[in-house]
C-alpha cells in the first residue's frame, strides 16, 4: 500500500471523504453523535492507524486545509451580515456577556485540571480552549503551554459543543436564536458554529459573531487569569 500512502494526495483525499462520510451519516441518521467532524476525526485516525502513516507526513499532506481554515473563518461573517438588523439592542449584552464567558472559560479550565491533579504545564495548555483553533495555538505557544496538545484539546471542545451543545441548551430552555447561536460560538467555536447553521441562520450568523468575539476576549483575559491563578 505504498504506493497509496505515499501520494501527496492521500492526506487530501483522505480528509475530504472521511468528513464527507461524516456528513452522508449524519443526514441519514439525523443522530447528535453524527457530527461530520467527529466522524471524520475517527476514521481519519483509524486510516492512519492501520496504515501506519506518519502524523507529520498527514499534516505535511493537509496543509492546504489548514490554510483554508482562515478565509472559511472570516466567511462566518457574510451570514452575520444578513443578520445585522438584529445587532441593535445587543451590543451592552454582548460587552457583559462576551468578556465573563472567556473568564468563566479561562478560570474553569485552570481550576478544574488543577483539581483533578493536573500540573501547571496543563493547566496553561487547557486555558485557551474555548478560542479558536488557530487563536488557541497562538495563546498556548505565547503563555507557555503545548500548543500542539492545545490544538487537540481546542478541537474535542468544539466537538463536545457540537454534539451536547444544542440538547443542553434545550433541557436550560434557552429558545432564543440569538442567545443560542451566542453560546454555542462562545464554547465551541467553529465546529459549533457550523451546528448552529445547520439549526438556523439567526443562530449561526450569531455564534460565528460570538466565536470572533470570544477569541479577542481570551486573548485579553488569559495573560491576566493566569498571572493570578498561577
Amino acid at each position: 500500500m505504498s504506493w497509496l500512502t505515499d501520494s501527496p494526495l492521500f492526506p487530501l483525499v483522505l480528509t475530504l471523504l472521511a468528513y464527507q462520510a461524516g456528513r452522508s451519516l449524519q443526514a441519514r441518521t439525523g443522530h447528535a453523535l453524527a457530527q461530520p467532524v467527529l466522524v471524520a476525526v475517527v476514521l481519519v485516525g483509524a486510516v492512519l492507524l492501520v496504515l501506519d502513516v506518519d502524523v507529520a507526513d498527514y499534516r505535511d499532506g493537509t496543509a492546504l486545509l489548514t490554510f483554508l481554515l482562515g478565509p472559511a473563518t472570516v466567511a462566518l461573517a457574510v451570514p452575520l451580515h444578513r443578520q445585522a438588523h438584529r445587532l441593535r439592542g445587543l451590543l451592552v449584552p454582548l460587552l457583559v456577556a462576551v468578556p465573563l464567558g472567556a473568564l468563566v472559560s479561562v478560570g474553569s479550565a485552570v481550576l478544574v485540571a488543577r483539581g483533578l491533579g493536573g500540573d501547571e504545564l496543563l493547566q496553561r495548555t487547557l486555558a485557551p480552549k474555548a478560542a479558536t483553533a488557530p487563536v488557541s495555538i497562538a495563546l498556548s505557544g505565547e503563555n507557555g503551554g503545548i500548543p500542539q496538545l492545545t490544538a487537540a484539546l481546542t478541537i474535542v471542545a468544539g466537538i463536545l459543543g457540537a454534539v451536547a451543545g444544542p440538547a443542553v441548551l434545550t433541557l436550560l430552555r434557552v429558545r432564543s436564536r440569538t442567545a443560542r447561536g451566542i453560546a454555542m460560538g462562545s464554547v465551541s467555536h467553529g465546529i459549533g458554529t457550523s451546528r448552529a447553521l445547520a439549526e438556523d441562520r439567526t443562530e449561526g450568523a450569531f455564534s460565528g459573531l460570538a466565536m470572533g468575539l470570544i477569541a479577542l476576549a481570551t486573548s485579553l483575559v488569559l495573560p491576566i487569569l493566569l498571572a493570578l491563578l498561577l
